[in-house]
């Protein structure tokens, strides 16, 4: 499958502190770490979008970089379900007018709650809102709570939105939920929770070669080492620009030659290009299997064969399954 997708508008982000635009003050802020823009999250967002056009008001994402976990447990790595640029992304597909990256540092660690309000959500964007999830804490120490910001709003005046849990199909949604099942390779569920296919972006780099030579060339990937995705075979669907292309990926250390570091290789459908140095976005449609070592290179090409026949059958049950994502 390929298509060609027109671009959105680009999507303004003030980061650190930078100016704000008058634009910008007097929004209605949705205010979290948001990794991954799962359903949760979008649960949010949509409440800051709705309120913001009740008000006649910008709708805004405020949240944090590097993530506030990474900040206090520094020497545990977090597999992140998407990064600063990819949450931009998902966030600028999501209706929202602008997003506000703060970076996560000692100052803002440190920071009292309510200095957290006076300073940033008052004094700096002057807002008219402020959307909260119902697990959300903010401030040194974690003591601001969803009930401490709406105590806050009504000093200050302005409304303070909470949204509910969210469940689907009886399994909370959370992103650690959502990593969970990346671990285990399930990224069928995985999407059913995010509310989109799990996607991963990077460069394509110069490799070995040997897939080419095996019939099956390859764009190869490195992905971030704190990735914890199952290694295993996946149908998936990878933007190329504003093309899209079915194909089948492996990603990890591959058994049958050097049992090296963590790679994604990707074999692209009815392609033909040179895509080195091009930014590419896999997302992961299907499991296929596991990483297998065979007894002979007969037999892995033959396996391969199979997965592709298999890549193809699960994403023509996909129908056009992507993540929507917006230009920053």
């Amino acid at each position: 499958m390929s298509q060609s997708l027109a671009s959105p508008i680009s999507f303004p982000v003030v980061r650190g502190g930078e100016p704000a635009p008058q634009a910008f003050r007097g929004a209605v802020v949705a205010i979290g770490n948001f990794d991954g823009v799962h359903r949760g999250h979008r649960a949010v967002l949509d409440v800051a979008i709705r309120r913001g056009r009740a008000l006649g008001r910008k709708a805004l994402a405020l949240t944090f970089e590097p993530h506030t976990r990474s900040y206090f447990r520094p020497d545990a790595p977090l597999f992140r379900l998407s990064d600063e640029t990819a949450k931009l992304r998902l966030l600028a597909a999501s209706g929202l007018d602008g997003a506000i990256v703060l970076p996560f540092d000692a100052r803002l660690a440190e920071l009292p709650a309510e200095e957290f309000v006076r300073q940033i959500l008052v004094e700096r964007f002057a807002v008219a809102g402020a959307v909260v999830g119902f697990d959300f804490h903010f401030g040194r120490a974690r003591q601001g709570s969803p009930d401490f910001l709406r105590d806050q709003g009504r000093r200050h005046g302005f409304e303070v939105e909470v949204a509910p849990p969210l469940e689907v199909r009886g399994q909370p949604v959370s992103s650690s939920a959502i990593r969970a099942l990346l671990a285990e390779g399930r990224v069928a569920e995985a999407a059913a929770l995010l509310g989109h296919p799990w996607f991963v972006t990077a460069v394509v780099r110069h490799g070995d070669k040997r897939g080419r030579d095996l019939g099956f060339p390859t764009a190869n990937l490195a992905l971030d080492p704190n990735c914890r995705l199952r290694h295993g075979i996946y149908a998936v669907r990878v933007g190329v620009g504003a093309a899209r292309y079915d194909g089948v990926a492996s990603f990890g250390r591959r058994p049958m030659f050097d049992n090296g570091a963590p790679l994604l290789e990707v074999f692209l459908f009815d392609f033909s290009g040179d895509l080195y140095g091009k930014s590419l976005d896999v997302a992961f449609i299907a499991w296929i299997r596991p990483e297998l070592r065979f007894a002979a290179l007969e037999d892995l090409i033959a396996r391969m064969h199979d997965d592709t026949r298999e890549a193809r059958e699960a994403l023509a049950r996909a129908g056009d399954a992507f993540p929507r994502l917006g230009t920053l």
